[in-house]
């Protein structure tokens, strides 16, 4: 089994939106240590299978960030879910995970399943709506991190710029508060200078929308990651 405690670079993609055989190629075969399939938009079952089962051709680690219920498929090494602690809604930290268990309970392997408490920092993100999320203050996130990883003791902390390069110093402080917990982060790295910038700080970096605009550079944020 992988330890997610050892990565540092991962690619995240959209189910959504599309990739040539070509370009999965070049990032399976990256070094990257995971592919997460995610996304918010119009998420299916059938997009989700078809993109899972390119990412099988390859050995690279494949992760399946559940947002839809109805898009779970066997397959994957890791399921993450998501538990928005900044969301307004109570679905999106505690129903939508109960439902999930209500309905695959039974046949869950909990080895495979990693809860991130994810906190949503872009007020104009689709997922920061989406979520009917509300923008934290500094002391709000610090705060969010530590219930993540001393209440609900959850192996991940996610900090989602979602499109735009986030807070280094915030990111930063969320590093030097958590002692355990390991903190993602993923929002608006472009170029191998952001990659190694806020890889300084996060422990993880994510690296999704720049894959569509410029293969080459999303390429390269994984060398500057990894070092």
């Amino acid at each position: 089994m992988y330890n997610v405690n050892e990565w540092q670079h991962v690619f995240k993609l959209d189910p959504n939106k599309e990739i040539s055989d070509d370009h999965l190629e070049q990032i399976c075969e990256s070094g990257t240590d995971a592919v997460i399939v995610g996304g918010t938009d119009n998420v299916t079952l059938d997009d989700v299978l078809n993109l899972m089962a390119k990412i099988r051709r390859y050995s690279v680690p494949c992760v399946l960030e559940v947002s839809n219920l109805d898009a779970i498929t066997p397959g994957f090494d890791f399921y993450f879910i998501p538990m928005v602690m900044n969301s307004q809604d109570k679905k999106w930290m505690m129903d939508i995970q109960h439902q999930a268990v209500k309905e695959y309970g039974d046949i869950m392997n909990w080895d495979e399943m990693l809860v991130e408490g994810y906190c949503i920092l872009n007020e104009d993100a689709k997922a920061f709506q989406y979520t009917n999320s509300s923008l934290p203050s500094r002391e709000d996130v610090i705060a969010y991190a530590r219930m993540a990883e001393h209440m609900y003791q959850l192996p991940i902390f996610y900090l989602e710029y979602s499109g735009v390069y986030g807070d280094t110093e915030l990111v930063k402080e969320v590093k030097d508060t958590l002692e355990k917990t390991c903190l993602f982060y993923g929002g608006g790295i472009t170029t191998a200078g952001q990659a190694e910038e806020m890889k300084q700080h996060a422990d993880v970096i994510v690296i999704g929308n720049v894959i569509y605009e410029d293969i080459k550079a999303a390429l390269k944020t994984v060398k500057a990651a990894k070092g």
